[in-house]
């Protein structure tokens, strides 16, 4: 993530977040105050979207930590927040938390694991989970059902025939369940459940969330090649229209949910 950077961060935020993460925020964040929660940690925070959504779902007197590796997204999450919220923002790497053994007794990430090596991330969350901990994340599945990420592909194809950029590519890249599902084994985990969740989002303004997916880490790659980005808007917004059709147009997508708990097993079996 630590490509969004400056202005890519505030576009991600206002014009892709409301379409691709708020309603899987809701849900993530609902499911991780199922059971008493004091102290949570977010991972790859991003602007905030899901840490929104975490605090309003935690008890007033819960604290919730978040971490992420690009200041920029950071300082979009903070103008989110008021100062008696409870909600610390910290530069951190998933691979190596500075947080002591056994400090939250739930550990979120949503859409983050795609961007880190996972053998080492899921042990240090592991190590940071108490006892009965839950670890909850979630990854985009194949780009067969992610449209953001194929049909983009497809218009970087057009403009640059012998090297498209590649950047979405990363965020599903993650969609094989049974590698994760035995990284987190080795990691300790136990009572995992995963589960497949489809969406449909009426976009109202396809330019805007056109140009969400442009100003990204993506932009880099395109302005290297010496591409002209509201060219490759123009095309994009025609063929989401084309595709989804428009007034309004109506955008599928698919997540992949990963549940998992510390147990005491999993720790004396490590």
């Amino acid at each position: 993530m630590a490509g969004y950077v400056g202005d890519v961060a505030i576009a991600y935020d206002r014009d892709l977040g409301h379409v691709l993460f708020e309603h899987y925020a809701t849900d993530i964040a609902r499911r991780a105050t199922q059971r008493p929660v004091r102290n949570m940690l977010e991972i790859a925070a991003g602007t905030g979207i899901a840490s929104r959504q975490l605090r309003d779902a935690l008890p007033m007197d819960a604290l919730l930590t978040a971490i992420d590796i690009s200041d920029s997204m950071m300082d979009v999450a903070r103008a989110k927040f008021l100062p008696h919220e409870q909600v610390t923002f910290q530069i951190a790497d998933a691979t190596a938390l500075p947080f002591d053994d056994e400090a939250f007794e739930a550990v979120v990430c949503q859409f983050g694991v795609m961007f880190f090596d996972k053998d080492a991330a899921f042990r240090e969350v592991h190590r940071t989970l108490k006892r009965g901990g839950r670890y909850l994340f979630s990854v985009w599945d194949s780009r067969h059902y992610n449209p953001f990420a194929s049909l983009t592909f497809e218009v970087m194809k057009q403009f640059f025939p012998s090297d498209p950029p590649g950047f979405l590519e990363a965020p599903v890249s993650c969609f094989e369940i049974d590698p994760i599902k035995e990284t987190l084994i080795r990691s300790g985990f136990e009572q995992i459940v995963i589960s497949v969740q489809p969406r449909e989002y009426d976009i109202l303004d396809v330019p805007a969330f056109a140009r969400g997916l442009v100003f990204s880490p993506l932009i880099e790659e395109i302005r290297e090649r010496g591409g002209d980005p509201e060219r490759i808007i123009e095309a994009l917004v025609e063929a989401l229209t084309r595709e989804f059709g428009s007034n309004p147009t109506r955008y599928p997508m698919q997540a992949i949910l990963f549940e998992a708990e510390k147990t005491d097993r999993g720790v004396k079996n490590r």
